[in-house]
């Protein structure tokens, strides 16, 4: 992907996070504080304030010039017991009352687990052809996923990591969505994936997959909608920015490396999936790693592993909904 391409991201992070100040919304005084992490690596995280007050020190820099610090720096997630946030809006009729007080309380995330337990079972619905995209573009409704050679499934790995991540943004005030109820069902097709995420209007929506490449090839790469006319034109761009946030914030981490095999340093953009051409709301799907790849699945395996990525893909969202 271009640099110049991330412009948009950091000049939006810093407007948005300074207007969100300026109306005394998400920026809490939390002190910084120090978290330890698996492998004994301490992470320190500066305040919602500090990070705010430094963002918007660089609003005021002249174009062109280099503002101090670093504006991509990703905020730490507060929880609802670090300090008072202001109370949630009301939601409007027809869409989702927020799920409490918190510095995400306004957003509404789709979290998208890919595949689904029962879709082996039932190969006749999963590969029924549906509607995927401009000009009677279809494709099958859905598929089984991959799995690890000592055989983890991705779908339960989906699932598991959807609801780590859940929990995390939840705890910060959003409301979030899942495009399925358990572990058990078949489906949703794509196309009814990319529905709820559209019927909610989603500020965010990530599909979380774990991918089945050769067992030579490593790493984790996210995918965002190329542009379509009349389809995808007006989701592009932000989706664009959502990459990118999560791109940097799983790759800082996690310890999963970019994608060797395929994507242009660990981005890729597609036309091709129903998914993402049908959405009318930001969306990417995310490759979490290479399940058919031993040290890939060796981490995607590790239950301490995937708390760490579930704080680094709620970061990311996080700081991606925060610009707004």
């Amino acid at each position: 992907m271009n640099p110049e391409n991330r412009t948009f991201g950091d000049v939006r992070a810093r407007r948005g996070r300074c207007r969100a100040q300026a109306e005394g919304r998400y920026f809490v005084d939390m002190p910084a504080s120090t978290e330890q992490r698996p492998g004994g690596r301490t992470v320190r995280a500066l305040s919602l304030t500090a990070l705010a007050a430094l963002l918007c020190a660089s609003c005021a820099t002249s174009p062109g010039e280099e503002p101090d610090g670093d504006p991509t720096a990703a905020p730490p997630l507060p929880g609802p017991d670090d300090a008072q946030a202001s109370a949630p809006d009301e939601a409007p009729d027809g869409q989702e009352e927020p799920v409490g007080d918190g510095p995400l309380h306004s957003d509404v995330v789709v979290i998208d687990p890919g595949h689904n337990g029962g879709n082996a079972q039932d190969p006749d619905s999963i590969n029924e052809s549906v509607p995927a995209g401009p000009d009677g573009q279809e494709k099958a409704c859905d598929t089984v996923g991959t799995e690890t050679a000592d055989g983890l499934p991705e779908h339960e790995f989906n699932w598991e990591l959807s609801l780590l991540v859940q929990e995390r943004l939840e705890a910060d005030g959003a409301t979030v969505i899942l495009t399925r109820e358990d572990n058990e069902g078949v489906g949703p097709c794509i196309n009814e994936r990319a529905e709820i995420g559209n019927e909610a209007d989603a500020d965010a929506a990530v599909s979380l997959h774990a991918d089945g490449g050769p067992e030579s090839g490593r790493g984790f790469h996210v995918i965002h909608p190329g542009s379509i006319d009349g389809h995808t034109d007006r989701i592009a761009e932000p989706a664009q920015v959502l990459a990118e946030d999560l791109h940097r914030e799983y790759e800082r981490g996690t310890g999963m490396p970019v994608s060797d095999y395929l994507a242009d340093e660990g981005f890729d953009e597609r036309t091709d999936l129903g998914g993402l051409n049908l959405s009318t709301v930001p969306k990417v799907f995310l490759e979490t790693g290479n399940m058919r790849n031993e040290e890939d699945a060796e981490m995607l395996s590790d239950a301490e592993w995937r708390e760490t990525a579930a704080d680094a893909i709620a970061r990311g969202l996080a700081t991606y909904l925060l610009r707004s």
